[in-house]
């Protein structure tokens, strides 16, 4: 199978004219769609809307209804965007191709838990319920080993606290990948014991959603993408060296300054920040929680993370998420770069 991702702008929470575009020229077709993660600013209205517009037109495309469109697809919409983040939305496409390649390229597979009940959500039950729909996604990739898994990402309802569905998912995600046991998980555990935690995995929460869906994005040797994916963490915001190795483990060994050939070559990047779950960073005080803007600190966590990968890559469009529950140690970030290979298997 070919993996692709094709990312587009957003000029509002509604606008998919760019996906029309490509489905009325031929580039793409509706059914080679299966998932689709978007950047979009607003609230959960607007997520809601957005999501909306994808439904409306996939369905048309598809002869489904929007309901099918949405249980079949996942669409994570990542609201509330800041600084100098720009809207847009990550088309994963899969299509028939046959692997002429010797090198594990990059994979992704999809998978959602059931509807989650209001009782579960927060719960360990959700843990399992996640840890097994990761467990689906990797298989549904192609991916044999877990250290060819690069990236988990999970959108969760958001329930009675939004906080304890994220821990539960990325706690779920956690065993799936083994960097967890599952036996030392309790109740008491969901975003308490912060010595538990995905180095992999990036959550999000919305109201929009009933059940866990999930996108797990790997490298396979089933693979025939022109594609490969790396991870890696910054232990804070300002950890140059952490990015610089997430981007070595994909291929770009490069330290200072990137060529337009290589910015070129970058797809995309996936971002979790935690700069929000600390008071500080480096002992020094920063203010997210109690300055002015306390009440979006996970915005201004995303636009420093944003602008700090942007500077290096020289492009705004990167996902980033906020999140601290389980989601890394405490106030690091973790990435996730998706590059073209050339010919030949360099970057």
């Amino acid at each position: 199978m070919d993996y692709q991702l094709i990312r587009c702008d957003m000029k509002d929470p509604g606008d998919v004219s760019e996906l029309e575009n490509l489905l009325f020229k031929g580039k793409i077709k509706a059914s080679e769609i299966k998932a689709v993660i978007a950047q979009t600013e607003g609230d959960g209205y607007s997520r809601g809307y957005a999501t909306l517009a994808f439904q409306v037109l996939l369905s048309k495309e598809l002869q489904i209804t929007h309901q099918d469109v949405f249980d079949q697809i996942p669409m994570m919409m990542i609201g509330k965007t800041g600084g100098l983040m720009t809207p847009h939305y990550t088309l994963f496409i899969k299509r028939d191709k046959s692997n002429n390649t010797k090198e594990k390229r990059f994979a992704f597979g999809i998978s959602s838990t059931p509807i989650l009940k209001s009782e579960e959500i927060g719960t360990v039950t959700q843990v399992d319920l996640v840890a097994k729909a990761v467990e689906e996604a990797i298989q549904d990739a192609g991916i044999e080993s877990l250290k060819d898994v690069k990236c988990v990402e999970v959108k969760c309802p958001w329930g009675i606290g939004g906080a304890r569905s994220k821990a539960a998912s990325a706690l779920g995600s956690a065993v799936a990948l083994k960097e967890v046991e599952r036996s030392v998980i309790q109740e008491e555990s969901i975003n308490s014991d912060h010595q538990l935690y995905s180095l992999k995995t990036s959550v999000s929460a919305g109201q929009e959603q009933v059940a866990a869906r999930v996108i797990v994005m790997g490298n396979s040797e089933k693979s025939a993408s022109d594609m490969k994916i790396g991870s890696g963490v910054m232990q804070d915001a300002l950890d140059l060296k952490g990015m610089y190795q997430a981007f070595e483990d994909v291929g770009i060994k490069n330290d200072s300054y990137l060529s337009e050939e290589e910015k070129e070559d970058i797809v995309q990047i996936f971002v979790n920040a935690g700069a929000d779950a600390l008071p500080t960073i480096r002992d020094k005080r920063h203010t997210m929680h109690t300055d002015a803007l306390a009440a979006h600190a996970g915005i201004v966590a995303k636009a420093v993370a944003n602008a700090v990968v942007g500077s290096y890559v020289g492009e705004t469009r990167i996902l980033c998420s906020a999140g601290s529950e389980h989601q890394g140690p405490q106030g690091a970030n973790l990435i996730a770069p998706i590059i073209r290979v050339k010919e030949g298997g360099a970057s």
